[in-house]
């Protein structure tokens, strides 16, 4: 009876070691929304019921929030600072956030940002006094899916953008590692800086007469070029057997970086469409298909997930759907059971959640300036990161330094390429992510994220798919 008891103890302790540990993720999904900083959307994690005012701190412990709600920097207000005021997360204005934004808004001085030049960044709609010094206001409860996933996941206090500018060269960055033309130009420190011009179509197939904006490595944007690259991209590193999809509102947009990479788009000319075989096999045009895809088992290995105007959290271009739409997307992963082989992808999934430039709101931490001839142009401002998995300890805080590179570097580090591989933002990021997860550990029981709109929604949704702006 004895051994019996032994044998069955030692089938117990085997079975739950092999299921509390695995070695990498079988999938790893970006999930990409728009234009915000830490201090403009998080303050509710210093508030009840997220944790007390301590929780937020400028100089942060391990455990606390990176998070500045009052005497923000300004030096066109008395004393050189200003209280900010609530605003809606749909509010009627936008805000420049080009790199000329960029520039007034850091107030580079000896090398440094002082932060202090906000109130220069130029606002378009409805503008309200002061408009770039606003807190987001959780009414009704609107930002909870997003406080849920930071309290309960992990967060990242120094994550930024890595470029200094808007949404074409930070997708070219978060998809390929650069928005440089070519990798001898990235080397040079050469990138295309600001969306093209005119609005519209871009990329390889972008209609004759387009361009983007170069910036040179000292500093000047007096060259364009038509908007079609060429270089390695993060699919093209993936092992054969390691599968990819980009979700998108649409195929010519600044969003849609695949369309700027011509071996992936493979252009039938300017004006004209994409017709490569990376391109149509990986390149889906509803970015609600996501929530299809999991739902039948179909979830590539990795999967960048662009939103919706309406879902962006873009200002002046969003209803405030955005934090119900990412919710969606991890409550689907997360009671998912039957995919993989009955292991469902809970288990197996990891999920970055992160906003693709700083939309010209406030935040108070300066970025770090690279050295020539890279720095020019990077780091940019924060953005949020939010990185939610079986393995993610409830309420880590993470305080290394981020940027884009280190969601490329975690792909590479997760499907065995070598981290840097692509030689661009790849090996000039600091971290790959990693120390957010524990891998020996078992696996967290998924907890359902509420938001007041769920999957069926977005799945029904027959509203026209608009790109996150007009840019």
């Amino acid at each position: 009876m004895k051994r019996i008891a032994g044998s069955l103890l030692l089938l117990w302790l085997g079975t739950h070691v092999a299921q509390a540990q695995i070695q990498s993720f079988s999938h790893v999904v970006v999930i990409v929304q728009e234009n915000r900083t830490p201090d403009n959307l998080f303050q509710g994690l210093c508030v009840s019921p997220y944790g007390s005012a301590t929780k937020c701190s400028i100089t942060p412990t391990s455990s606390q929030y990176n998070i500045q709600t009052k005497n923000w920097k300004d030096k066109t207000s008395p004393g050189g600072v200003i209280q900010p005021t609530p605003v809606a997360l749909a509010n009627a204005y936008d805000l420049g956030h080009s790199h000329p934004s960029w520039v007034t808004q850091c107030d580079l001085t000896s090398g440094a940002c002082l932060m202090d030049g906000a109130a220069g960044v130029p606002c378009s709609g409805t503008c309200p006094t002061k408009p770039q010094f606003k807190l987001v206001a959780n009414t009704n409860g609107i930002l909870n899916p997003y406080l849920n996933l930071a309290t309960q996941y992990g967060w990242a206090n120094y994550m930024f953008q890595t470029n200094q500018g808007p949404s074409f060269p930070a997708h070219q960055f978060l998809f390929g590692g650069t928005s440089a033309p070519s990798a001898s130009q990235d080397a040079m420190g050469i990138f295309a800086a600001e969306n093209s011009k005119p609005p519209g179509t871009t990329g390889c197939i972008a209609p004759a007469g387009t361009t983007v904006q170069l910036i040179q490595p000292d500093g000047t944007e007096n060259q364009t070029i038509y908007p079609c690259f060429e270089h390695q991209t993060i699919p093209d590193l993936l092992p054969a057997a390691v599968s990819w999809r980009y979700y998108t509102p649409s195929a010519g947009s600044i969003w849609t970086a695949p369309n700027a990479i011509q071996h992936i788009c493979q252009s039938t000319g300017m004006g004209g469409q994409c017709v490569g075989a990376a391109w149509t096999q990986n390149v889906d045009l509803t970015s609600a298909d996501v929530l299809t895809d999991i739902a039948n088992c179909n979830l590539r290995s990795v999967s960048w997930v662009i939103p919706t105007a309406q879902n962006s959290d873009h200002a002046k271009s969003n209803d405030g759907g955005g934090p119900s739409w990412v919710a969606s997307i991890v409550n689907a992963i997360g009671n998912s059971t039957a995919c993989d082989n009955g292991t469902g992808y809970w288990q197996n999934t990891a999920i970055l959640i992160t906003w693709d430039d700083w939309g010209g709101w406030y935040d108070h931490e300066p970025p770090t300036i690279l050295p020539a001839p890279q720095g020019d142009y990077q780091y940019g401002f924060r953005v949020p990161l939010l990185v939610v998995s079986a393995y993610t300890p409830a309420g880590y805080i993470n305080n290394l330094r981020h940027d884009f590179g280190s969601i490329l570097r975690f792909v590479e580090h997760n499907f065995g390429i070598h981290e840097g591989a692509l030689n661009f933002a790849d090996a000039r990021a600091n971290g790959d992510l990693t120390a957010f997860f524990n891998l020996t550990a078992a696996p967290r029981p998924f907890l359902p994220v509420a938001a007041p709109k769920n999957a069926n929604f977005f799945l029904k949704d027959k509203r026209p798919q608009l790109d996150p702006d007009d840019d």
